[in-house]
């Protein structure tokens, strides 16, 4: 007789089949953007999602600042999937208003 699984074992066994821990580190990517990416380009930008083939659409306040962060995506994208499976492979830097209700 075999012993139990411990739950946790099981559940990270399911995430990594079923594809969800890829898609829970991409998610988590939007949930530490201003760690990642620091206070001063937290401050101009807002991730908005990240989509399962790996596409990240950020809101930027000025089109200036989406054409300057534009030029620095390689240098964010290697920051973004530092030490993740799922990864980031691609940017969008959308400019518009910022909503900064969301919490």
């Amino acid at each position: 007789m075999s012993k139990p699984t411990p739950l946790s074992d099981a559940l990270s066994s399911y995430l990594k089949q079923s594809g969800f821990s890829k898609r829970l580190q991409q998610a988590g990517i939007v949930e530490a953007w201003a760690e990642l990416v620091g206070p001063q380009i937290a401050a101009v930008t807002e991730p908005e999602s990240v989509t399962p083939d790996g596409v990240l659409r950020v809101r930027v306040a000025t089109a200036a600042w989406a054409n300057e962060l534009s030029l620095m995506t390689p240098r964010i994208l290697a920051r973004l999937n530092a030490g993740r499976t799922g990864r980031v492979k691609e940017i969008r830097w959308m400019p518009g208003p910022l909503d900064r209700r969301r919490p």
